[in-house]
C-alpha cells in the first residue's frame, strides 16, 4: 500500500530502483519552453481549508545543489519559464529560497520565474522582494483568501490584510510589474458569512491587484471540509469537485454574480494606473 512518501510498493511493482538524486527526464521533450521546480516538500502551516498537511509529508527542504542542478538542466533543455510548485516557497527563506536565488544569479541561471502556487505575503520583505525581482520572478500569485480578520484568525492566520498591502508595496518598490501580481480568494468557504468575500475582493482590487477566485472544495479530514457535512456527503469523491460545492452552498446565481464582479474589477485595472503603480512607479 502506497502511503504519502512511502513508495516502496510502487517501485517493487514496477521492478525499478529509484534514482532519487537524478534530475527529471526533461530532455524527453522535443520543444521544452516551460518547466517546474520545487525547493521543498510539504507545508508547515495548518490552514483549516487545506489538504496539504494530510497529503504530503512534513515540511522538508530539498538539497540546494540538486535544485540548482535541475534548474541548470531545465535551462539547458530550452526552458525559459520556470514555475515553482512549492506549497511554502517563502518559508525559512534564509535556509532555502535566498541561498538558491543568490546562486542562480552567481551561476547565470536566471529565468522567468512564476509562482502559480500561492505565496505567503507575510514573508515578502523588502530584501526578499528585491532579490526575487533581480533573479527573474515575473508573476506573483499571493494567497489572500479574505480581508476579514476574524475569518483569517479562525482558519490559521495565514496572512492579514495589512500584510498583503505591505507585500505589494515591497514588490512594486523592488520593480515588480503590478499587472503581474494576483490575489487568490476562496469562494464558497463554509464560513462565507465571516469571510465577506465581496469586501475582500474590493480590498485587493484597491491595492491594484488582479483577482482570482478559487472555488472551495470540501476535503474530508480538514476542519472546514468536515464542517461541510451538513450540506454534502464529503465521503463521496464527486463532492470534492470544486465546481460543485459552491453551487450547493451559494446557488448558481450568486456564484455567477461573484464571478462577474471579479471580471469587472479586473477589467477596471486596464482603465488607468493602479494604486501602487501610481505611488511607486511614476
Amino acid at each position: 500500500m502506497i502511503d504519502r512518501d512511502h513508495l516502496e510498493p510502487l517501485w517493487e511493482l514496477l521492478r525499478l530502483t529509484p534514482q532519487l538524486q537524478e534530475v527529471p527526464l526533461w530532455e524527453a521533450y522535443a520543444d521544452l519552453r516551460v518547466g517546474v521546480l520545487k525547493l521543498a516538500d510539504g507545508c508547515p502551516f495548518k490552514c483549516t481549508y487545506c489538504s496539504v498537511p494530510q497529503v504530503y509529508p512534513p515540511f522538508v527542504a530539498r538539497p540546494l545543489e540538486r535544485a540548482l542542478a535541475e534548474l541548470a538542466w531545465l535551462r539547458q533543455c530550452g526552458a525559459q519559464h520556470i514555475a515553482f510548485y512549492d506549497d511554502a516557497l517563502l518559508f525559512k527563506p534564509a535556509q532555502i529560497l535566498l541561498p538558491f536565488l543568490r546562486q542562480v544569479m552567481q551561476r547565470g541561471l536566471e529565468a522567468h520565474f512564476h509562482t502559480p502556487n500561492a505565496l505567503n505575503a507575510r514573508f515578502i520583505t523588502k530584501d526578499m522582494a528585491r532579490l526575487m525581482v533581480q533573479a527573474g520572478f515575473r508573476t506573483f500569485y499571493l494567497g489572500f483568501e479574505s480581508s476579514a480578520y476574524t475569518w483569517q484568525r479562525h482558519t490559521g492566520g495565514k496572512v492579514y490584510a495589512h500584510e498583503l498591502e505591505q507585500a505589494v508595496e515591497h514588490l512594486v518598490s523592488a520593480g515588480a510589474d503590478i499587472r503581474q501580481i494576483t490575489a487568490y480568494l476562496i469562494m464558497a468557504h463554509p464560513h462565507t458569512d465571516q469571510q465577506d468575500i465581496e469586501a475582500s475582493m474590493y480590498f485587493a482590487h484597491g491595492l491594484g491587484l488582479r483577482l482570482m477566485l478559487s472555488e472551495f472544495s470540501p476535503i474530508p479530514g480538514t476542519p472546514d471540509g468536515e464542517h461541510c457535512r451538513q450540506w454534502v456527503d464529503v465521503d463521496e469523491p464527486l463532492w470534492h469537485n470544486k465546481t460543485v460545492f459552491p453551487l450547493v452552498l451559494l446557488g448558481a446565481a450568486e456564484v455567477q454574480r461573484l464571478k462577474a464582479l471579479c471580471r469587472a474589477l479586473n477589467g477596471r485595472l486596464e482603465d488607468g494606473p493602479r494604486r501602487w503603480e501610481q505611488s511607486y512607479v511614476e
